[in-house]
């Protein structure tokens, strides 16, 4: 089954979301697509462009998820997963 991409806006081309991608999948960052304090945050957690990030696992509600960051393990909602644009390593 192929991951449904998350879309910004109507006038921009679709993209890999974090939130997209299945359990236990290794991505890179590309680009992220948040502003102010939860892009901040994103970026003090260590989710920052070209940085590997791997999806650990979802809560029972599949929200939210649980990622890993070089040693760390991080949970973030899935709409904020929605605006990290990754691809598959």
């Amino acid at each position: 089954m192929t991951p449904q991409l998350s879309q910004t806006s109507v006038d921009q081309d679709p993209f890999l979301s974090l939130d997209d991608v299945r359990q236990g999948t290794i991505c890179i960052v590309r680009a992220l697509h948040s502003q102010g304090a939860v892009r901040q945050r994103l970026m003090d957690m260590g989710v920052v462009p070209k940085s590997q990030v791997t999806v650990v696992r979802s809560a029972p509600l599949r929200d939210p998820i649980e990622i890993q960051i070089g040693e760390a393990f991080v949970a973030i909602r899935r709409t904020e997963a929605r605006a990290v644009e990754v691809d598959y390593v």
